[in-house]
């Protein structure tokens, strides 16, 4: 079996005109990607906001970026951090999520905020049991 030969363009044979404005239809170019959804809305996500995926293994239909970060949330991740391991802008990362979220496929939560200091008395009064012991 031979394997399938290019066919080379000849050069005396000239292109095919495009039509101008003038002359006929003009086509848009075709959009490969839709930006935001049909209401135009972003989700409200900040640098630090967590997300995590709902399912571990991303649906047939989702795309590579997609699948990249619901397998990359299995554990709780930043905006920032999915940013960071895709090499994507956060504008880019925050369209991305908005279609998860609106998908149901992640899920969008606040930061885990550090409680205040635990009273030293207590640590004190705990090594002091555990030294007993």
């Amino acid at each position: 079996m031979t394997p399938p030969q290019r066919q080379r363009r000849d050069p005396a044979v000239p292109e095919p005109a495009t039509p101008q404005e003038g002359e006929g239809k003009v086509k848009n170019p075709e959009r490969m990607y839709v930006v935001a959804g049909p209401d135009g809305e972003r989700a409200e996500l900040d640098l630090v906001t967590l997300i995590v995926a709902r399912a571990p293994d991303p649906p047939p239909s989702a795309s590579p970026e997609q699948a990249a970060v619901l397998r990359l949330c299995a554990a709780p991740l930043s905006v920032a951090e999915l940013s960071a391991y895709l090499h994507l802008p956060f504008s880019a990362m925050g369209v991305l999520l908005t279609e998860l979220l609106t998908a149901d496929l992640v899920k969008a939560r606040a930061p885990i905020v550090r409680q205040a200091r635990t009273d030293r008395s207590l640590l004190e009064a705990v090594m002091n049991g555990l030294q007993r012991l």
